[in-house]
């Protein structure tokens, strides 16, 4: 990614709001982390002098920010096996494993999906918040499976982040979940926020999270759980996860939302998942170059149908 600089001229005062929130909302593709990571090496400057990330932009003020050259990403490349659906010269869309974590982070440095993309694409990865890394625009957690678009250039990954931040993109997946829903299809409307104690789980938090809503779709009910579909039609955290505990209903396998329902199904059916049973089935955008929608889809894989399988599934 080359140096560029950008300006954006405040017309209304955020007496409430936050400098790196305003600047997120202009550039969905870069996350609040970076964008404080550049505001406080000062390439992020208001009125041409320097201030924090909790600065209160007021009305008249004029925020310069300066893209540095990307510096090299810290993760090494790796040669792994990746299950690709599609690949062309802007973006690959891959079927993500089970068990496969995407970011290098603490105690996973290496053997990661990032690792993975930065031998497969070789120089041909987006740079987006000044870092050369592979152009991750959503993901997924380690034990849910499925499609996984990655950006080649920054074009491509702008252009599919305004896509998720606009809500345009269609997600849907599918999951296993506690207990038998009585109702063929419903819609989950409950705002997420991070928990107040347990800081790696998320909750339902009506007063301080953020909208979420997931819509659902009954494929089959089996022996004392349900096979759904279901679409996000927002992207939180964990959110079909914290949804379907929500409404009664956690994912079969989820160690850390559902713990006690899950260990009622295993004593009364006698299968215990794995991992989460959540995959994600499919991938619907307009392609950034061509402008035509696209759609991918991933098979289930190997677990997910043993599930359904020792559940009572008629597949």
């Amino acid at each position: 990614m080359s140096s560029r600089t950008e300006l954006i001229n405040v017309r209304f005062s955020q007496p409430s709001g936050r400098l790196d929130v305003f600047i997120r909302e202009h550039f969905p593709a870069v996350s609040r982390g970076a964008i404080q990571r550049l505001i406080e090496e000062g390439h992020i400057r208001v009125n041409g002098r320097s201030v924090k990330p909790t600065h209160h932009p007021q009305a008249g003020e004029q925020i310069e920010v300066h893209w540095p050259d990307a510096r090299p990403a810290d993760a090494q490349p790796e040669e792994m096996p990746l299950d690709i659906l599609h690949e062309d010269e802007d973006l690959v869309v891959l079927n993500k494993p089970p068990g496969l974590v995407v970011h290098p982070a603490a105690g996973h440095e290496e053997h990661t999906l990032v690792n993975a993309l930065l031998h497969h694409c070789a120089g041909q990865l987006s740079g987006i918040g000044g870092v050369a890394r592979p152009g991750i625009v959503h993901r997924l957690d380690r034990d849910t499976s499925g499609c996984l678009v990655v950006a080649k250039n920054d074009a491509t990954h702008i252009a599919l982040a305004d896509q998720f931040a606009g809500r345009t993109l269609e997600k849907i997946y599918q999951a296993i979940v506690c207990g038998e829903i009585p109702r063929d299809k419903g819609e989950i409307r409950a705002a997420i926020a991070r928990h107040p104690t347990h800081r790696k789980r998320m909750a339902v938090m009506d007063d301080s999270g953020r909208e979420a809503r997931t819509s659902f779709r009954v494929r089959q009910r089996l022996r004392g759980a349900t096979w759904v579909d279901a679409e996000l039609h927002t992207g939180r955290t964990h959110q079909i996860r914290v949804h379907f505990e929500h409404l009664g209903y956690p994912i079969v396998g989820d160690a850390t939302y559902g713990k006690r329902l899950n260990k009622r199904l295993s004593e009364s059916t006698g299968y215990t998942a794995p991992r989460q049973m959540l995959h994600a089935w499919k991938l619907s955008f307009c392609h950034p170059r061509s402008g035509r929608k696209v759609s991918f889809e991933a098979p289930i894989p190997a677990d997910f149908k043993e599930a359904l399988t020792a559940l009572g599934a008629s597949h």
